[in-house]
């Protein structure tokens, strides 16, 4: 078995204990009501450590999806390439729901630790992904989401760069939506 493993940094706006509550603790609701186009709801199927949650997907495999207008009439600073009107976000997929397991949470220092389980999402050699997030202080007063990723392969597969290419943008357009939902609803978070 082989691991490779990639680091990413996105910067925002948005204080950390904010971004952590919205973006972590809070997703199973806040992603269905700003995304319904690509997750229908979050079920927890086990409900203590390691939770066991699962996303059902909504639409028909390789659909586009367009965000709502409430996200797009922001501040187009806030909104990345991807997210606009123009340009909807491609959620190309052979599945219809995907499950990750939480591993560690720590309300505290902002940190998450989970990883992909369901055997539908992963492919090519991939016998899973760990995720290591943590949400930290800018200089600036916003944060900065730190994200450690590790592919662990069958074997001595190779990670395709375009899975993981592929991979960060859907995670990218992610967290500039939800940063823009707290943008424009400061006292819900």
């Amino acid at each position: 078995m082989g691991v490779f493993t990639y680091e990413d940094e996105v910067t925002c706006s948005i204080p950390p204990a904010k971004m952590f509550k919205a973006a972590i603790l809070d997703s199973d609701n806040l992603i269905p009501k700003i995304m319904p186009q690509a997750i229908k709801c979050v079920e927890i199927l086990r409900r203590r450590l390691p939770y066991v949650k699962q996303h059902l997907l909504e639409g028909p495999p390789h659909h586009f999806v367009q965000l709502p207008s409430t996200l797009l009439s922001l501040n187009s600073a806030l909104i990345p390439l991807v997210m606009k009107p123009h340009r909807p976000i491609h959620i190309g997929r052979k599945f219809k729901s995907m499950r990750h397991r939480v591993d560690a949470i720590d309300k505290e220092n902002f940190t998450i630790s989970y990883t992909m389980i369901d055997e539908d999402v992963l492919s090519g050699g991939i016998e899973s992904i760990s995720h290591e997030l943590k949400v930290v202080a800018s200089p600036d007063g916003g944060c900065i989401y730190k994200k450690t990723s590790k592919y662990h392969t069958k074997d001595d597969a190779q990670v395709c760069e375009e899975h993981i290419r592929g991979g960060k943008e859907k995670g990218l357009a992610l967290f500039k939506a939800i940063e823009a939902y707290v943008s424009a609803n400061p006292d819900e978070y």
